[in-house]
């Protein structure tokens, strides 16, 4: 197979990334942005479903780019049951899952539900997922939370880290499989994963429930102060929840989640700015730390990505507690959607195995 035509699409809160890849190249890319107004109709994040497909659509037809021409559809994967990294291709008991998430709702649910429903019409194209943020590797000592009532979950940034770990491996001339990393996703949310020989063994819950603040999250809480606010009778559920994810962090403190809006702030000579920006560094080292305890020490390098990455202030801020760990490798930004495409090519040119979801 010479030529392979990859749809990778990525659907976000407030945006839809779409790219078409042929073979490893990009042949077009774009990032459509959704108003909160042209969201507020919508009840449930699946009924955003035609909506968001529709401007998908709307744009590869402006781009002249014809769907006939596409091998595989990736998608991004969502809140689905725990699952070992890899690519799925979408089933029935995927889509299933994708429109009654066991988890809730995420904007991410949408991508293999519209990646499936793209590939009706193309008889010579599949539908896949790769590595959801529900990748779950995580040894079982991990799992204990400290009460039978609860447990210690993995959600992260799955696809982010995977990527730039096996890219970092190849730059090194090792595979992924065989190194011992720590690798830092520094976004919107915070997620540190403790990768041993091409498994995440344990990483912090970053969506809601733990690890380091992060300019919308607030990260792990004093649990006592947590309990009693939730009994005080000043706060419903929804408000709580709210407090943890989306009105937390950055945004509780500063009043914005723009990681680049607080570093002007900093370098402009805001104290109260610095002390809170330097505290989300502070506790992402902190983070960094349990994670090299997990490794036993035994760590060949400590892998830094994401948005905030691009602040070198804020990375020196993290890296002049975890130096001496191990070496420090950094690679700003993410992308996601190149991963989805790569994993995508190498399916279709049967270089990597399919997964079953059940």
């Amino acid at each position: 197979m010479k030529d392979v035509r990859v749809l990778a699409i990525n659907p976000g809160s407030t945006s839809t990334k779409i790219a078409v890849y042929q073979n490893t190249e990009p042949i077009f890319l774009k990032n459509i942005k959704h108003t909160a107004e042209e969201l507020a109709p919508f009840a449930k994040i699946t009924d955003q479903f035609q909506f968001r497909k529709d401007h998908i659509l709307h744009q590869l037809n402006e781009a002249d780019i014809h769907l006939e021409s596409v091998l595989a559809v990736m998608g991004r994967g969502g809140l689905l049951k725990p699952i070992p990294s890899g690519v799925y291709e979408v089933n029935q008991a995927m889509i299933r899952d994708l429109q009654n998430s066991p988890l809730g709702e995420h904007a991410s649910n949408l991508g293999g539900l519209i990646a499936n429903d793209l590939i009706r019409d193309l008889p010579n194209a599949r539908a896949f997922i790769v590595d959801p943020i529900v990748v779950d590797e995580l040894e079982d000592i991990a799992r204990i939370a400290g009460h039978p009532l609860f447990n210690r979950v993995s959600i992260f940034h799955a696809l982010n880290q995977k990527a730039v770990a096996r890219e970092h491996a190849k730059s090194i001339h090792k595979k992924y499989e065989d190194l011992n990393l720590i690798v830092v996703h520094l976004g919107g949310g915070i997620t540190v994963g403790a990768h041993q020989k091409g498994r995440v063994i344990d990483v912090n819950q970053g969506l809601d429930g733990e690890g380091p603040f992060t300019p919308e999250r607030t990260g792990t809480l004093p649990v006592g102060e947590l309990v009693r606010l939730c009994f005080s009778g000043k706060y419903s559920l929804k408000e709580v929840q709210k407090m943890v994810k989306g009105e937390g962090g950055l945004v509780a403190y500063l009043g914005t989640n723009n990681a680049a809006e607080v570093e002007k702030m900093v370098i402009a000579g805001d104290e109260n700015a610095e002390l809170i920006y330097h505290a989300m560094a502070y506790q992402v080292a902190k983070t960094v730390g349990e994670m090299y305890t997990v490794l036993k020490g035994e760590v060949d390098g400590i892998l830094i990505t994401g948005g905030i990455a691009y602040d070198k202030g804020f990375v020196n801020w993290i890296q002049e507690r975890v130096y001496k760990l191990a070496p420090i490798h950094v690679y700003p930004g993410e992308d996601e959607m190149k991963a989805l495409a790569i994993n995508g090519l190498m399916v279709m040119r049967g270089e990597l195995a399919v997964k079953d979801y059940v």
